[in-house]
């Protein structure tokens, strides 16, 4: 459920960026923000345990970033 939660959330700042890039940075920053509060509250976890309940946390924040990312590449790439 949280991963299509993730993907969901991907797709939608993904077209965000592609139709208007500028207004897509702070719900892109807003989305990294509670992802980094996660891997904070998961990295606490004492040991082995700690990082191994943090990295979904991690992973989701650098998809965030790549498909926001992403999108602005590609509205820049277009001639118009």
């Amino acid at each position: 459920m949280v991963v299509a939660g993730v993907i969901a959330v991907c797709v939608v700042l993904a077209v965000l960026a592609f139709v208007v890039p500028r207004l897509s940075r702070h719900p892109e920053r807003g989305t990294q923000r509670s992802l980094g509060l996660g891997a904070r509250a998961g990295h606490k976890a004492p040991g082995p345990l700690g990082r191994l309940l943090s990295k979904p946390f991690h992973s989701s924040s650098r998809a965030v970033s790549r498909s926001g990312s992403a999108g602005r590449r590609t509205r820049r790439r277009l001639p118009f």
